[in-house]
């Protein structure tokens, strides 16, 4: 009864809010920081804004971190209890030196354990809306198709979707071997986060992204050293080891596997062809695919489109399961 009435008020209230620009630490007022074991000699950081409301787990891209995610999450916060992860690796999460450990089956595993535990202190018993960006879209994609109870709907923002056995086209394969080599190239250690910020903002990765998300992940992206310097929290070496192991997740076989419902969201500027994601979508029992006016990074990007077809998504699910009882 609880639960329904819940999915009756999602579905009745859902309307996403727009956030003025505002302070990084404005986006992460109130926000609890925990690590929690997923496996030996492994913890995954989280940022949990807390709430008593169903539960949102939020899973990153490579390289990025937890609170990249603070407008999306700013902007579910009235409707979820809004936690992010920082995946192994990245952020203040473990960070195992063993090249195997990168592995995207790894994140999968971690994914689904971190669902366990948060889920198992909601009324509900599970997660009521997963996300995951780039390639943990591609984990929270197999972590609900392994534990269907333990999610409720999914949204995938322009995931890493790739069917197994079929040979990597050589362009994509190319594309892969750049993005690991300029991982491992990129500078890791800056005087300072001032200069990270100002180094950022100049160049042209940067130049699409909502200035909340870039101070957002200056903020949260870098660590403080002992000399007064900052580095990166995910070294370069993690980054190219996670793109170079890409492509282990059948995505078709996943969707097949997949009970609830799905929304792909594609970036309309993006790496990746749309027809791939419709044939994902069409292999879900209820899945759909969005457009998104953006480029891959669309969560640094867009972040109050991404949350707003979200919410739009929360809706219309609701109110097909309060329909079907």
């Amino acid at each position: 009864m609880l639960v329904s009435r819940r999915r009756a008020l999602l579905s009745e209230s859902l309307e996403p809010m727009s956030l003025p620009a505002r302070h990084s630490m404005d986006l992460l007022a109130g926000v609890h920081r925990r690590r929690l074991p997923v496996g030996p000699g492994i913890e995954i950081a989280i940022l949990d804004w807390g709430g008593s409301r169903p539960l949102a787990l939020l899973h990153h891209a490579n390289g990025f971190c937890a609170g990249v995610w603070g407008v999306v999450a700013q902007t579910l916060r009235p409707f979820f209890r809004v936690v992010a992860l920082d995946a192994r690796g990245h952020g203040d999460s473990s960070k195992p030196k063993e090249r195997e450990a990168y592995r995207w089956e790894c994140f999968t595993d971690d994914l689904v354990r971190v669902a366990e535990l948060l889920a198992a202190e909601q009324v509900e018993g599970r997660v009521a809306l997963g996300m995951g960006h780039s390639f943990g879209g591609t984990a929270m994609l197999a972590a609900a198709a392994r534990r269907p109870e333990l999610f409720e709907r999914i949204v995938l923002v322009d995931p890493v979707l790739v069917p197994r056995g079929e040979p990597i086209p050589p362009e994509r394969a190319e594309h892969g071997k750049r993005l690991a080599g300029a991982a491992r190239e990129r500078l890791q250690v800056r005087a300072s986060r001032e200069e990270a910020r100002r180094t950022w903002a100049g160049r042209r990765f940067f130049a699409s992204w909502d200035p909340r998300v870039l101070d957002l992940y200056v903020a949260e992206g870098l660590r403080d050293r002992p000399d007064g310097q900052v580095e990166l929290k995910c070294p370069g070496e993690v980054e190219a080891s996670i793109f170079e192991q890409g492509g282990t997740i059948d995505s078709l076989a996943a969707a097949r596997n997949l009970e609830v419902p799905g929304l792909l969201l594609w970036a309309r500027d993006g790496n990746f062809p749309r027809a791939f994601y419709e044939s994902v979508a069409t292999a879900m029992r209820q899945g759909r695919v969005e457009d998104v006016a953006a480029g891959h990074l669309l969560v640094m990007e867009r972040p109050d489109l991404v949350a707003a077809a979200a919410l739009r998504f929360v809706r219309d699910t609701a109110s097909a399961q309060a329909g079907e009882r």
